[in-house]
């Protein structure tokens, strides 16, 4: 489990003892809900190996490389999510899965990759998995973006960041007028310089669905429930993900049973494991403490996650069963792809024991297993 995520870290040790066991890399297929962008929403990059060759380097790939594996490795359970994940799609083939064929390209414990497996599992949409390498990247070598989530639609359509893929797949559930590389010129790529002088891409308007005036009265009937999903889905990206790396690795024993799970579900030659452990555990849970300091956090990390959680609890209110009423909106399966690659650590079970989170998270996690949201892909 998560070995291509690891693979990075293994690479370290390969380099070391000439391993050739290190170096290999491959495709995983697999149905499993669950689980950065560059920093915002859309994807993120496997840095790890020049973080351990260079010592740090530049604050933007120490970030790049802590969001990579701070998404979540031991996240849910493996047996019980495939066997479900598979079952659900034999059922959306019978039904049609909205008519199109849907590849995601992904990191499996990516949070931005879990955002778009919610929607997916949600909406009852079958999907192809292709598990990517994250140090080579071999498998979307085609693509002349290299980050993910990628969602190729029909195998002719490209869909790029996580929000982006969740607003346009929305809007063409609803307004099937319309296709799908219509739809996506509404979310255009805006390309600016960062504070540390680097190239970065953003897409305008990604959190809004598209929708006409009647189509936007009968998916948001409350009035401020279209804003309120946008600003919660921004937070999502913006700050609840950045909580996810210290978290995990906040002290040196969590870090290493982050770890040691990977092993442990994992297929790992001696050499292999070895470094996936204790390599990068050690570098990880000093990532984390960059980490903590460059988004000014509290000491106690964890503080700062039940805030965030808490806050999240508050604005939903003890009326509504999920921020979108009595079914999930995009908001809700927001939050949820991205606590929920926390699942199976330490920082999960945390989070439910001092948070008011659990009936909130059982409650998407029920709903998006059944397919709840299928009625909406009705024409």
């Amino acid at each position: 489990m998560a070995a291509a995520c690891t693979r990075a870290l293994c690479k370290v040790g390969g380099g070391i003892l000439e391993s050739a066991a290190a170096r290999r890399s491959g495709t995983v297929f697999s149905y499993l809900p669950g689980s950065r962008r560059a920093f915002g929403s859309g994807g993120y990059r496997s840095k790890l190996l020049t973080y351990l060759r260079t010592g740090g380097g530049a604050g933007g790939r120490v970030l790049g490389c802590a969001v990579l594996l701070g998404g979540g490795f031991g996240s849910y359970q493996t047996v019980k999510f495939r066997l479900q994940q598979h079952l659900a799609e034999e059922e959306t083939k019978v039904s049609g899965g909205g008519g199109v064929k849907l590849t995601l390209y992904q990191y499996k414990t990516c949070p931005f990759c879990s955002k778009v497996r919610a929607f997916l599992d949600y909406h009852g949409l079958p999907y192809e998995v292709v598990e990517v390498n994250p140090l080579m990247r071999k498998e979307i070598k085609w693509s002349l973006y290299r980050k993910v989530p990628i969602l190729m639609v029909d195998s002719d359509v490209q869909l790029n960041d996580s929000s982006v893929i969740i607003s346009s797949l929305k809007t063409y559930l609803i307004s099937r007028d319309k296709s799908m590389s219509d739809i996506l010129r509404c979310y255009p790529e805006v390309k600016s310089v960062n504070d540390r002088g680097k190239e970065v891409t953003e897409y305008g308007n990604k959190y809004w669905v598209m929708l006409g005036d009647c189509e936007a009265a009968a998916l948001y009937p409350d009035k401020g429930a279209q804003k309120e999903e946008r600003k919660w889905r921004q937070w999502a990206d913006d700050w609840l993900v950045h909580l996810v790396s210290p978290n995990m690795y906040r002290t040196s024993g969590e870090a290493l049973a982050s770890l040691d799970y990977i092993v442990r579900e994992g297929k790992f030659g001696t050499y292999e494991g070895f470094f996936a452990k204790y390599v990068g555990a050690a570098a990880m849970f000093l990532i984390a403490k960059r980490l903590k300091s460059r988004h000014q956090l509290q000491d106690d990390v964890r503080q700062d996650l039940y805030k965030a959680v808490n806050d999240w609890v508050a604005a939903i209110g003890k009326k509504r069963k999920f921020m979108g009423g009595d079914h999930p909106n995009l908001a809700d399966l927001s939050v949820f792809g991205v606590l929920r690659v926390m699942e199976g650590l330490q920082a999960f079970d945390d989070m439910m024991d001092n948070t008011k989170v659990k009936g909130w998270y059982r409650r998407v996690e029920r709903a998006a297993l059944q397919h709840e949201g299928r009625e909406h892909m009705e024409p």
